[in-house]
């Protein structure tokens, strides 16, 4: 009596799926530096202490249903693109992968990518050192004084814990834009070769 072939199990393979997910994610195009890519592994951990911060807020039985999700959702999205800084070092920022309806295979727009990339440095980069300035003196943006429940109010470890997990953000900008700088100079020549090529 020959033995029962033995079923495989779906759960076996997962782990081994996601780890292919992610290396590929990760995987860095032809001409990336290492510091390049170190720059881009960097971008959502810089992110994450922040990210994590405010989860306990949703464990506050002040803080409605709606609030709560906003906190997690607000997490959620600030990781979400933090990570698409990988993109300007892997192959997926330069050609549209697989699950990407009618892009796919398709190559990525230089320009757009750099102008939209180069937009949110300057933004993260100025909300950040504006951030950061108001903190210091103790207002708010308008200018008004920091209302008794915030954060950097509070006094103690609880200021404290709040200026570690949100002074990395600072750096978010940066090296988005050290990383736009590079993703240009790699692509460019790449682009107008491809032109001269077709033209």
């Amino acid at each position: 009596m020959q033995p029962l072939p033995h079923a495989k199990n779906p759960t076996a393979t997962r782990p081994g799926r996601l780890r292919t997910a992610w290396q590929a994610a990760h995987q860095p195009t032809t001409g990336v530096s290492r510091p390049i890519r170190l720059l881009a592994y960097a971008v959502p951990l810089v992110v994450l202490p922040s990210s994590i911060w405010r989860l306990p807020a949703v464990l506050d039985d002040g803080i409605g249903p709606g609030e709560q999700a906003y906190i997690v959702f607000l997490s959620i999205l600030s990781e979400a693109l933090a990570f698409t800084a990988i993109g300007l070092i892997a192959r997926w920022g330069e050609v549209f992968p697989r699950w990407v309806p009618f892009l796919r295979g398709r190559r990525v727009p230089t320009r757009a990518t750099v102008i939209t990339s180069a937009t949110a440095a300057t933004i993260l980069t100025l909300g950040t050192a504006l951030t950061l300035v108001t903190q210091i003196l103790g207002t708010t943006i308008r200018g008004d004084a920091l209302p008794a429940n915030s954060p950097g109010e509070a006094g103690g470890w609880e200021t404290a814990w709040f200026y570690v997990c949100y002074a990395p953000l600072i750096l978010w900008g940066p090296l988005l834009a050290v990383l736009t700088i590079a993703y240009w100079k790699r692509r460019a020549p790449r682009t107008h070769t491809l032109r001269a090529t077709q033209a």
